[in-house]
């Protein structure tokens, strides 16, 4: 039996990436209403609100997209 093709791309691929899409910093901040660079240092620093960690490759931070978007969503029932 072979692997599917879905199978042996995920060998060389990031897990991030295999895991879902990854986004920057400035599509995150678009993607949660356009909030500010200081707003998103802000819920990163408050452990209550228990945002998503970025990942970091080299000095820059990404976000996997499902991650925020299912806080997103638990946000929205918690309100």
């Amino acid at each position: 039996m072979q692997p599917s093709e879905s199978q042996h791309q995920s060998e060389w691929l990031p897990r991030a990436v295999v895991a879902g899409r990854i986004i920057k910093a400035q599509d995150l901040r678009a993607l949660c209403g356009g909030i500010s660079d200081m707003t998103l240092w802000r819920w990163l620093n408050d452990q209550s609100l228990d945002f998503p960690r970025p990942i970091y490759l080299g000095r820059r931070r990404y976000w996997r997209e499902t991650e925020v978007l299912a806080w997103l969503d638990a946000r929205e029932v918690a309100a």
